[in-house]
């Protein structure tokens, strides 16, 4: 029998999924709530994770080999794996209940195993080949990657812990671009509403969830959330940077030949595009990553910029503007994002002096965006 693991507090779920709605005030309650009101595929959502996290990763697997309604009919077993999560003590009549859970859970381990080795034996009979769609492989992989990372931060929330993660670099670290970002969101995005319902008292089960947390903890939480949300903007952009197809005349291959800029930045999460495209744009963003100074070029010519050397040439003098930021990592999403008109607002916001560029790139210049207006 797998030994127990610590107490841990589920993710609350929102409440389309009906598990947020659960009454956590009396176990008979509870158990009555699960047994006539909760959907099978929510009361499964209780179940297999908890299986996953208490078992090896080998019995885990054979358990759940088993018919699903094994984690969904049992009623008084779900309301002993949600008890459990959430620490609550049980009445004396369920006294034993969540070691009877775990003694017929690893009942299961057994013939889950035969029933994983008979679907082996047909499938090699059949000569079936299991092929993953390209979406499919990617979901696998992140699932196997990041969301094991993201797992692990939020049960170190739960253990107390104030822990943080670069979300931007170990994306990268696991070759994760910009089609993975909206699986990993999803996640996020969740925690954020919760956090935040919780935090401004807008929904009830949210409140009461998060009751053991306070609000110093709930907002630090809400704060590693926008940084995570802006990481995945920025792995987005920076995906987007690198996948523009270059369409630009041959020319201008020998004009950026000699071009030196930096093409990649981790400290804030930045990827230049091809310095070919800076040729005949009429719109263009840097940023040096050294000195934090943000240039916006225009050009007036309808044949756009030029390069010479390390040089921009054609810009306007009088309508291209540099500045430095104080805080980059608040200004650059938007600068990759956002439009001319929207930029300039943002531009006349800055405290910092405007000052007119000088045109030349250097290894540390990241080459944010060009634009054709």
């Amino acid at each position: 029998m797998a030994a127990p693991r610590k107490k841990k507090v589920l993710p609350r779920v929102r409440l389309a999924t009906g598990i947020a709605a659960i009454p956590m005030k009396d176990f008979q309650n509870t158990k009555y709530y699960i047994h006539y009101e909760l959907d099978k595929k929510s009361a499964m959502d209780i179940t297999k994770p908890w299986i996953k996290k208490t078992f090896s990763k080998e019995d885990a697997k054979a358990i759940l080999a088993n018919a699903e309604y094994y984690f969904h009919m049992y009623s008084h077993y779900v309301t002993a794996i949600l008890w459990e999560t959430n620490g609550l003590e049980y009445p004396s009549a369920y006294k034993n209940i969540y070691e009877k859970a775990i003694e017929f859970y690893s009942s299961l381990i057994e013939s889950g195993k035969e029933i994983a080795k008979n679907r082996e034996k047909e499938a090699a009979a059949k000569g079936n080949v299991i092929v993953l769609s390209p979406r499919e492989r990617l979901r696998a992989k992140v699932n196997k990657t990041i969301m094991v990372e993201i797992d692990d931060l939020e049960d170190e929330w739960m253990d107390g812990q104030k822990t943080e993660i670069d979300l931007y670099n170990r994306m990268r670290y696991h070759d994760l671009k910009g089609a993975a970002v909206d699986q990993v969101r999803r996640t996020i995005d969740g925690w954020m509403l919760d956090y935040s319902d919780a935090y401004h008292k807008k929904c009830e089960q949210a409140v009461e969830g998060y009751s053991h947390i306070g609000r110093a903890e709930l907002k630090r939480r809400m704060k590693a959330c926008e940084t995570m949300l802006s990481d995945l903007d920025k792995l987005k952009a920076a995906s987007k940077a690198v996948r523009t197809r270059v369409s630009k005349p041959k020319a201008a291959d020998k004009q950026v030949a000699r071009v030196k800029y930096c093409k990649e930045n981790s400290d804030y999460k930045l990827v230049s595009i091809n310095p070919v495209l800076i040729v005949g744009a009429a719109r263009l963003f840097t940023f040096n990553v050294k000195t934090r100074m943000l240039t916006e070029y225009i050009t007036m010519s309808p044949k756009g910029f030029e390069v010479s050397g390390t040089s921009i040439k054609k810009f306007d003098t009088e309508a291209s503007r540099c500045t430095r930021l104080r805080k980059p990592d608040e200004v650059l999403p938007s600068i990759q994002s956002k439009t001319p008109k929207q930029i300039d607002n943002i531009f006349k916001g800055l405290s910092t002096k405007i000052n007119v560029p000088n045109g030349r790139l250097n290894g540390d210049t990241v080459i944010i965006r060009a634009l054709d207006k």
